[in-house]
């Protein structure tokens, strides 16, 4: 990959997050051994967040299978909720111990937490006292760092000095919206937290900062590329000696040398390179693809691609026909009296009907990302089941469930039903949810009466769109029921629920959402499920003929040079999938997890259906109300196997 000179990181990037976390294990398991056997103190800065997970899965791992030892180790936790106590859901001393510090030899005395427990008076004595700690033992080694959208580093918020050290700050909405997921809610998220400084941070000897998944990219970029400044604190690494990016692909996408290569130097130019740059042209210029000329191809520096392929006539027909290659109303196949010559292949029309499996990983993706397509299938005649990976019920407002639970208390009593328990319910129900406090994990029984609701709202959503309801199935995947945002890894149990549905179906074409930025990750574990089951099926006769796409919507959408197969949407289709939307009611208006996007599912799902359209409309093709697109797993690369 060609290197940027104007990157003012040193990034290191990696096909899958788990490549780029087992790298930064080695080399932090490398310092360990190192410093041992130096006989000294090995100091590391630790971080919590989703990134630096399978870094500290791996270093667990290495310390039970390779003897790496933790006896030298001295770990200074980077930041912690205030007020927070040690042991909450939300801790991050609860964090590192639950995902590290527990399972290795690191001695008790040796772990310096920040404590979000302490009186306020007493908070600058101990942020003090920390750093105090930090320079008696000769700095920090190796800093570990994740990256939020805002580029605080820390919990440092933009505006940060980059000689600032450890102190209490006051979170700012960016940081709090972005934790909602974990404390359900924002208005459940502390206002106030312990951080090391910039400057702290600054003086360790080695810095890793981790960055993964497309949520990432668009920092990512003005962390390496963009100015030194207090507004993205991130940015203060420019000028550390020995700081390091390490990504996975997604995070990378935005930077220059990935996003624009040929502006940095030669390229290889195959099919995907020349699309995507023809397709920048176009959109920068403001000229529809088949209006660009050599002279536009020259003023934006793809000298190159003139000179190894022809004319700017002869490269813009071959993008053009490859874009409308991909539009097709028929994602299913043609039946045989509607075919016609020059029809796309690759969706086998030598089978139709076909057997269809939309995989959902909430109760509501199926209508929000691909509600139009959906629509189409039924309609054309296919046999659509859709599989609802999880129950969805911990995006459950507490009072939609004690609105719930006493419309069935008030139902029976009015025609005279039976209670079986039910009042011993109701009450438990209205106890439970009127004295929960912040962050609390839901009973058993309130997370069965949230996942009831969802599964309600998913029937009759999938109704909208004419699936059958013996056409529906409610999964409940094990990894998700634990009533936290937090899950359970991935197990044969799981795997086992996925291939048993995909053997009894056999379907033609398997749908599965590719919308990795979710703000708890769900997705991305989902799509793992579907892929590695997948795999395990590839031998079956019937696995032959089966294609694999990938949709998004939720939470991003795919942009036309990643599009192979776009889907329009005439306007009677957008109303109806806006009617499947609105069945979501436990969703509408306000979402419990709504993540950096503040309008409605519906909202957003619409804006990026119109936007895909008319991006399509000023390259040059026809114009459509909206366009929901796919792109084809290849049966290797994709999510973490």
């Amino acid at each position: 990959m060609i290197s940027n000179p104007n990157e003012r990181i040193s990034c290191r990037i990696y096909d899958r997050a788990s490549d780029a976390s087992i790298a930064a294990a080695k080399e932090i398991a490398t310092l360990i051994r190192h410093c041992r056997e130096q006989s000294r103190p090995c100091v590391l800065g630790l971080v919590a967040g989703s990134s630096p997970v399978s870094v500290y899965q791996e270093l667990v791992r290495m310390h039970r299978e390779e003897s790496l030892s933790f006896a030298n180790v001295f770990a200074f936790n980077l930041d912690e909720y205030y007020p927070m106590q040690p042991m909450e859901l939300q801790s991050i001393a609860r964090f590192m111990h639950e995902h590290l510090l527990d399972h290795v030899d690191i001695p008790s005395s040796q772990i310096h937490l920040l404590d979000g427990s302490l009186p306020r008076d007493e908070v600058a004595a101990h942020c003090h006292e920390i750093e105090r700690a930090i320079q008696n033992l000769g700095g920090i080694d190796l800093q570990l760092l994740g990256i939020n959208r805002a580029g605080h580093i820390g919990l440092n918020e933009p505006g940060s000095d980059r000689g600032c050290r450890t102190r209490m700050i006051t979170l700012d909405q960016i940081t709090r919206t972005d934790a909602a997921s974990d404390f359900f809610g924002s208005e459940n998220v502390p206002r106030h937290a312990l951080t090391m400084g910039v400057g702290t941070i600054l003086e360790a000897k080695r810095i890793l900062l981790l960055a993964y998944g497309e949520g990432k990219a668009g920092i990512v970029k003005r962390t390496v590329e963009g100015f030194a400044g207090a507004s993205v604190p991130s940015t203060f690494l420019q000028n550390h000696p020995a700081a390091l990016l390490i990504l996975d692909a997604a995070a990378a996408s935005n930077l220059t040398r990935v996003q624009s290569p040929w502006l940095l130097g030669e390229v290889t130019w195959d099919d995907k390179t020349i699309h995507r740059a023809v397709i920048d042209l176009s959109e920068a210029t403001g000229k529809a693809i088949l209006k660009l000329t050599d002279a536009d191809y020259n003023e934006q520096g793809l000298q190159d691609l003139l000179a190894a392929h022809g004319s700017a006539y002869d490269i813009n027909l071959r993008v053009f026909r490859h874009l409308h290659s991909t539009i097709s109303g028929w994602p299913g196949g043609k039946p045989a009296h509607a075919k016609q010559v020059g029809d796309r292949p690759g969706n086998r029309d030598d089978i139709f009907p076909k057997r269809i499996v939309l995989f959902s990983p909430h109760p509501d993706d199926d209508v929000i990302s691909m509600g139009g397509t959906l629509i189409r299938l039924v309609d054309q005649g296919h046999e659509v089941h859709v599989a609802y990976q999880t129950s969805g019920n911990i995006a459950v407002f507490d009072e939609d469930a004690l609105r719930y639970a006493e419309f069935v208390e008030d139902f029976c009593r009015q025609f005279g039903l039976s209670a079986n328990g039910l009042d011993e319910l109701a009450e438990h129900v209205d106890a439970f949810l009127r004295n929960k406090k912040a962050g609390q994990i839901d009973s058993e029984q309130v997370q069965d009466i949230k996942g009831l609701i969802r599964r309600s709202e998913a029937r009759e959503g999938a109704r909208c769109c004419g699936v059958a309801d013996d056409h529906l199935h409610f999964l409940d995947l094990p990894f998700y029921q634990t009533g936290r945002v937090k899950k359970s890894p991935i197990t044969e149990a799981d795997l086992d629920i996925t291939i048993d549905l995909l053997r009894k179906i056999q379907p033609h074409q398997i749908y599965a959402a590719g919308d990795l930025s979710d703000p708890h990750g769900t997705h991305r574990t989902c799509l793992s499920v579907i892929l590695q089951s997948c795999l395990r099926c590839q031998d079956d006769p019937w696995y032959e003929s089966t294609a694999v796409w990938f949709y998004r919507g939720a939470w991003q959408e795919w942009a036309p040079h990643q599009i192979e197969m776009a889907v329009p949407l005439s306007p009677e289709e957008v109303q109806r999938k806006r009617m499947a939307i609105f069945k979501h009611q436990s969703q509408k208006d306000r979402a419990l997890f709504p993540g950096s996007d503040a309008r409605e599912f519906w909202q957003r799902a619409e804006a990026r259906n119109a936007e895909t359209a008319r991006r399509y409309d000023t390259l040059g093709l026809a114009e459509y109300a909206a366009i929901e697109g796919f792109v084809r797993w290849d049966g290797e690369s994709g999510i973490e196997l």
